[in-house]
């Protein structure tokens, strides 16, 4: 049937706009990007179709230029938006049910996990998602007590693929084999975190009963057929575990949830959480809390220490009596820090670091402060801490190790690092890797310099973790000067990976709405040496949210991987030698070199969120930057045999009072809840305890006990005193004739 005239126009228009479209997207070879534009689903009877493409022309243009190439297409999207566009119609946006589930959703402690899961990475899966998934397996690590493990013939593991979505089942669904997708788009942290969560057990947290005293659902704009999407279920189905309503959730919709048009589908009723809901950065302390209560989480895997020097103990931190002076416990100094770095002076009576005074001491003279004792788990450490100078640039800080061992019960001092040049007059973060494996202490050795000093040094908001410190760190001071305005165009400084490739960030903040990422290889000097077009080298920047405790971070983190087969519009490879492919440049200090196309993403951060929590800081700012190589996950994962004779002893054993299974010694026994001051116990954590009632019991035993032994002590008593007159009366005329021959 031939269209209407003025139909094939408004076709004919769109189509022209869709040309334009592809022409100036980058290498529109990916299949992403033709996906990101079919899902407008150009239609002649939407007569707008076509404003609507030249408004994502205009958007992409002003953030993707030829030498930036965009991953997201200009384009925010969240785990829904990709699942939408792709077609899929997922229990909520991206659930997986079984036909258990559809009878019965009921999560209980048979559909929970192990401690550790075992896992495979399918070959399906893009480089980038592997090294991705990784990563986020290392937040679990450091903020909970789940681990991850490569799957070495267990019953049940989850297989991660690369399906179409991001999606994944609810619980352990003990089907041996369980699939969880991390699709085209789906490659970022947290958005593998939220389908983890799933996996976990965790359904979404708009579906709790109580959803809406805190939203609002616009049932008008919703997509049609969507709605159920949006259903809430009752405390049988779904548990908040005791923990409030969380608009910061990473488990929660985004207020453009299945829309049908351009306002939101779910509006709070507190206005301000607005533009939080739907974030998709990391763990937030509700999801935490809950994880941690299912799984009786008491301590995370990786994390080790972490101090903001709130506490009159100072987190345990011992002075040195070999020294010459001593750290103190202060909340200001005359030369400077004016304040903390935890608070930067926003509470009253809080607020406080450890500062060691040079000014009043000769050079040469230390001060030092040792951690509380360390018990090391995975041979490798991360120190991060906040530095602050108001001394002279010659003062120092080394950082040693105290490792103690049977031979040696003093310890052994080893430094690790000398932190020397010093910035005057502000606080710096700083990164020491450590590399531990038994019992030890972190020592902190403030060194007077030469020169004069009118202050001295300052140490703030420590964390120590069992995890791999960044590479580099951008430290970008006066921030908030950039946001919005047209130089806004940011350059890190050159850096170089462990390979030595030399390496850029660029930073776009000129946006109205949002920052934008990008790295770019530049020309260095090692080029000669190196491989080129560079192989899957994975660059993970991170926006750090500066929270005092590591583990209350919600960080915000992209990374994208060097393809090496990538190619560009004219043939060439995206990641060539600089030199080669790359545009010509000029460092401030006036050497000209060479940098290659950007690689990263226009949607990076809003400028909104980048306002919120801890990521600006006394108006600084740190990127944090780790590239490394990981052409290993390139190999297929090692295929264990199913081991079905493994008999699952946990199916038959039923724990009530949300007690957990587990296997000990061969035999399934109940691993059971409790409190501060209650607890359950017997061999199915049938019976409650509590302080309360060991106290009641323990007072009633004790008065029963002296009951009892004051009546025994009573009867003993008078059956003896009995017994005694007996005797008495009848030896009674034998006595007074003995006497009476006495006399």
């Amino acid at each position: 049937m031939r269209r209407p005239f003025g139909q094939k126009v408004i076709l004919d228009f769109n189509l022209a706009i869709l040309n334009t479209c592809q022409e100036i997207i980058h290498n529109i070879n990916d299949k992403t990007n033709k996906q990101q534009m079919v899902r407008y689903k150009l239609n002649p009877r939407r007569p707008f179709m076509g404003i609507i493409i030249i408004y994502f022309v205009y958007v992409f243009i002003s953030q993707s230029t030829p030498e930036n190439f965009d991953v997201d297409g200009g384009m925010d999207q969240d785990i829904f938006d990709i699942n939408e566009g792709l077609g899929l119609d997922l229990f909520e946006g991206d659930i997986r049910l079984d036909r258990a589930q559809i009878r019965n959703s009921i999560i209980g402690e048979n559909y929970r996990w192990p401690h550790t899961i075992p896992y495979v990475l399918e070959d399906s899966l893009e480089m980038n998602a592997k090294g991705v998934i990784l990563n986020a397996f290392e937040r679990y690590r450091l903020k909970t007590c789940i681990d991850f493990k490569p799957w070495a013939g267990e019953t049940n593991y989850i297989s991660v693929i690369k399906g179409s979505g991001c999606w994944s089942s609810v619980g352990n669904r003990r089907a041996g084999k369980q699939e969880l997708s991390i699709g085209a788009n789906c490659d970022r942290i947290a958005t593998v975190q939220h389908e983890f969560l799933h996996a976990l057990g965790f359904w979404h947290e708009q579906s709790r009963s109580d959803r809406d005293d805190y939203v609002r659902i616009m049932w008008d704009r919703i997509l049609s057929g969507r709605e159920h999407n949006f259903n809430t279920y009752s405390d049988s189905v779904s548990d908040s575990l005791n923990v409030p309503y969380d608009y910061t959730s990473v488990m929660h919709y985004s207020k453009t949830a299945f829309q049908n048009g351009t306002e939101p589908t779910i509006v709070t009723r507190i206005s301000d959480f607005e533009d939080v809901i739907g974030q998709r950065m990391d763990f937030s302390d509700s999801d935490l809390l809950k994880l941690n209560r299912l799984y009786n989480c008491s301590s995370s895997l990786s994390f080790m220490d972490s101090c903001s020097f709130e506490l009159e103990n100072v987190c345990g931190m011992i002075q040195s009596s070999g020294d010459n002076a001593d750290w103190q416990r202060v909340s200001q100094v005359p030369r400077g820090p004016e304040n903390d770095h935890s608070n930067m002076g926003q509470c009253q009576g809080s607020g406080f670091f450890m500062h060691f005074d040079s000014s009043s001491v000769n050079v040469g003279a230390t001060a030092v402060l040792e951690s509380r004792t360390l018990y090391p788990k995975r041979g490798f450490q991360c120190l991060q801490f906040y530095l602050y100078n108001s001394g002279s640039e010659s003062d120092q800080l080394n950082i040693y190790i105290r490792e103690y061992s049977t031979d040696n019960v003093d310890g052994n001092l080893t430094l690790v690092e000398e932190i020397k040049e010093i910035p005057i007059g502000s606080w710096q973060l700083y990164h020491v890797t450590l590399k531990v494996t038994k019992k030890f202490r972190v020592v902190f050795e403030g060194r007077k310099g030469s020169g004069t000093s009118l202050g001295g040094l300052s140490i703030d908001d420590i964390n120590l973790s069992e995890t791999r410190c960044p590479h580099h760190i951008w430290h970008i001071r006066n921030f908030t000067q950039f946001i919005g305005s047209p130089n806004g165009t940011l350059y890190s400084p050159p850096f170089y990976s462990s390979k030595g490739y030399a390496f850029q960030i660029y930073l776009n903040l000129t946006h109205v709405t949002n920052a934008g990422i990008y790295f770019h290889l530049i020309s260095g000097a090692n080029d000669d040496q190196l491989q080129w077009p560079c192989p899957w080298q994975q660059a993970t920047m991170t926006l750090l949210d500066q929270n005092p405790d590591i583990r209350q971070r919600m960080s915000n983190q992209r990374s994208i991987t060097t393809d090496p087969f990538m190619t560009t519009n004219n043939g060439s490879y995206f990641w060539d030698r600089p030199s080669k492919v790359g545009a010509v440049a000029v460092f401030p200090n006036g050497t000209q070199f060479r940098r290659g196309g950007g690689y990263g993403t226009s949607a990076f951060i809003t400028h909104e969120r980048l306002k919120s929590r801890d990521f600006i800081k006394g108006d600084d700012v740190y990127i944090l930057l780790t590239v490394e190589d990981i052409s290993h996950l390139n190999s297929t994962q090692i295929q264990a045999t199913p081991t079905p004779s493994v008999q699952d002893l946990c199916s038959k054993t039923t724990c009530e009072n949300d007690g957990v299974c587990t296997v000990r010694d061969g035999k399934a026994e109940c691993r059971c809840r409790s409190g501060e001051d209650w607890w359950y116990m017997g061999e199915r954590c049938e019976k409650r305890g509590s302080t309360r009632d060991t106290i009641v019991i323990a007072v009633s035993s004790t008065v029963a006990v002296f009951a009892l032994m004051l009546i025994i002590t009573l009867v003993s008593v008078y059956c003896t005193r009995k017994k005694y007159r007996e005797r008495m009366s009848s030896n009674g005329p034998n006595l007074t004739l003995q006497n009476q021959h006495a006399f």
